[in-house]
């Protein structure tokens, strides 16, 4: 495999026969800041889904940020990953320096009608599309040079700020529509220059869901998608507490309750027109659970083109861990992910302070990388010291889980927003109980869906968001009741062997990839 480097990090194997390529791999996946540069969640399930289904080959195109954000990659490419390429959406150097130029207005004027059919709800018109998205960064559309620095750039964006921006700050409305544009472009140009697959998979909506989009508009492969969690949702949570977007109401909280400006706003619904792109193109629109399929059909899902595949994990994995657990419950509350804002390590740390008043002997592990919000991460380790917690918490960052599974004697999630974690599969596994928050599927991971489901029996206990006090509650009548504890671990057993073992998944998304490679038998010709 020969390396390359021309704006983005790329490797393949080519075989050119005539006119026609051989495509570099069944299936493009298109991954927007997890695989392979980060670790755990999304990731370890592309790298699941890679090695569980050999017989496909697969081409890994990875977009992020800024490269300054990523360091290298954390995992090690099965055999089957015949193409790799990174591309960065900020990538400062790919930028022209400014200079002036008129620009043609007739592509703004086009730009400003597909904007128009864009804020109306129902069906998107794919013939304006496939015309934008072909024409983005190409001779008779707009150019990244004219929509960053041209006089037909300015008077739209000026136009359009006077005719629908309802708050004062220009600067912030220009610098707004920059940021959300400017990596269409990169997109752009990925997805003209991706060599031939026969079909691209997109592990969620957003930009690597737009990507897609426009591949599948391009190029007339099959695009699948899959949402781990709702992308729209998550960004609504993000956007809603970011604090580098400045509402002109200075007394308004940033709170997904209270009164939202304008360029707040404007954020939220370009994500949400993203993830209409995306189910308009996706065939099947996938989701992990039924909730999250509904939610899917509110954002504009076509619902005959949803479908729910579960998450999988191999259950004999974890027999080690099973095995090695003492007699005895550990007083360990353990919390395994990312120490973001969104799994609200805050509450996790208050819990503790509240369960060591009746468990002087309990502690607390958070388990998982520190480094995508380093303030975040000071704050909760402040906050620990503030409450006395040295001896009871620890910061221990990435683990082998295998080795930390049989020390817990709780997994605890106190996450705002999930959608099927892993972790409670493979708690359950290694016969580890479980509290969570109300969100996402866990409760149905820890209660059970069906009947036959639920007559397994609790496998832990579902807790508010945001209640520490509860959540103590709930480890301590685990903690002390070893009988319902054990009751408890024997029906997250139980569950996870009969409902979610990965060769269930494997088989399920082996059906995804035969039927759309069904569609797609013969070689691509190259563009």
């Amino acid at each position: 495999m020969s390396m390359i480097r021309a704006g983005a990090e790329k490797f393949s194997m080519v075989r050119a026969a005539g006119s026609i390529v051989e495509p570099v791999a069944d299936i493009a996946l298109l991954l927007e800041g997890t695989y392979p540069y980060v670790r755990g969640g999304v990731s370890s399930w592309v790298h699941q889904i890679i090695s569980g289904l050999p017989e496909f080959t697969f081409a890994v195109i990875f977009i992020g940020g800024q490269k300054e954000m990523y360091g290298p990659a954390q995992y090690q490419f099965p055999p089957n990953v015949t193409h790799v390429e990174t591309h960065y959406l900020l990538h400062r150097s790919s930028l022209a320096k400014p200079h002036p130029r008129k620009g043609s207005r007739q592509p703004f004027k086009e730009m400003e009608e597909l904007h128009a059919i864009l804020r109306q709800p129902g069906k998107l018109a794919e013939g304006k599309m496939i015309d934008a998205f072909a024409r983005l960064g190409a001779k008779g559309g707009i150019s990244q040079e004219d929509f960053l620095y041209s006089e037909a750039s300015w008077d739209y964006i000026t136009r359009q700020y006077k005719e629908r921006c309802t708050e004062p700050s220009f600067v912030d409305y220009f610098w707004a529509i920059r940021a959300m544009h400017t990596p269409l472009f990169v997109l752009a140009d990925i997805a003209a220059g991706l060599p031939p697959v026969r079909a691209v998979h997109a592990i969620s909506t957003g930009y690597a869901g737009l990507l897609g989009a426009m591949i599948r508009l391009r190029r007339n492969i099959p695009f699948v998608l899959t949402e781990h969690g709702i992308y729209t949702k998550e960004r609504k949570i993000d956007l809603a507490q970011a604090t580098w977007i400045h509402d002109h109401n200075d007394d308004v909280c940033n709170t997904l309750h209270d009164e939202m400006g304008y360029i707040r706003g404007l954020w939220i619904r370009f994500y949400e027109q993203l993830g209409r792109m995306a189910y308009a193109q996706a065939l099947p629109i996938i989701s992990l659970y039924e909730g999250n399929r509904l939610r899917q059909v509110a954002d504009g899902a076509a619902p005959e083109k949803t479908r729910v595949i579960t998450n999988g994990i191999n259950v004999e994995r974890y027999r080690d861990a099973l095995e090695k657990r003492p007699e005895k419950i550990p007083p360990v509350l353990g919390l395994v992910g990312r120490v973001v804002p969104i799994k609200d390590i805050k509450t996790f740390i208050r819990t503790l302070r509240m369960l060591i008043k009746e468990r002087p002997d309990a502690q607390g592990w958070i388990v998982g990388p520190e480094d995508e919000d380093p303030s975040y991460v000071n704050e909760c380790k402040e906050l620990a010291e503030s409450l006395g917690l040295e001896n009871h918490l620890r910061f221990m960052g990435f683990q082998n889980m295998l080795e930390i599974l049989p020390q817990l004697g709780l997994m605890v999630l106190t996450s705002i927003s999930e959608a099927l974690p892993l972790v409670i599969l493979e708690a359950f596994a290694s016969g580890v109980p479980c509290l969570a928050t109300d969100v996402g599927s866990c409760r149905e991971l820890i209660e059970g869906t069906a009947e036959q489901d639920r007559a397994l029996g609790a496998a832990g206990s579902v807790v508010h968001i945001a209640d520490p006090e509860g959540t103590a509650k709930a480890a301590l009548e685990l903690l002390n009741n070893p009988a319902k504890w054990r009751v408890a671990q024997q029906a997250g057993l139980a569950r996870v062997k009969r409902y979610y073992d990965d060769q269930l998944m494997f088989s399920s998304y082996r059906e995804v990839y035969s039927e759309a490679l069904g569609v797609s038998r013969h070689p691509a010709v190259a563009d």
